[in-house]
């Protein structure tokens, strides 16, 4: 794979959710652009301190995974169907999640996370 294919939509969302699995916050950091936004539920989060300092709590709360169910890319947009496991309050739970990413320039630059049910995990 070449270095420009390797920076296409699909391939960002692919790194970002392979660093994500790892619990590599600076590896999935490297996914996001400074000035990105993420949307879950009632949650919005924008900038690079913000997307590291949620992650950071997800990772060590919930200790969460994705598999990629669907990938579809248009243009510089990804919409990808996910189902994660994680554990909130000593339970283990399985969601399904629809994602969409903006890919600018090699970098995610916004999210829009929907979650089954809710896009808030409460305990």
């Amino acid at each position: 794979m070449t270095v420009a294919a390797d920076r296409g939509p699909a391939a960002v969302v692919t790194r970002h959710i392979e660093a994500f699995n790892a619990h590599d916050l600076d590896a999935l950091m490297a996914c996001f652009s400074t000035g990105a936004s993420w949307a879950t539920g009632s949650d919005r989060f924008e900038g690079a301190a913000a997307l590291r300092t949620l992650f950071a709590g997800a990772f060590e709360a919930l200790s969460p995974r994705l598999s990629l169910q669907s990938l579809l890319v248009q243009g510089d947009e990804v919409a990808c169907e996910f189902r994660e496991d994680y554990c909130a309050g000593g339970i283990d739970r399985t969601d399904h999640i629809a994602g969409f990413f903006r890919v600018e320039a090699g970098r995610i630059t916004a999210a829009k996370i929907y979650r089954e049910g809710s896009a808030d995990i409460s305990a």
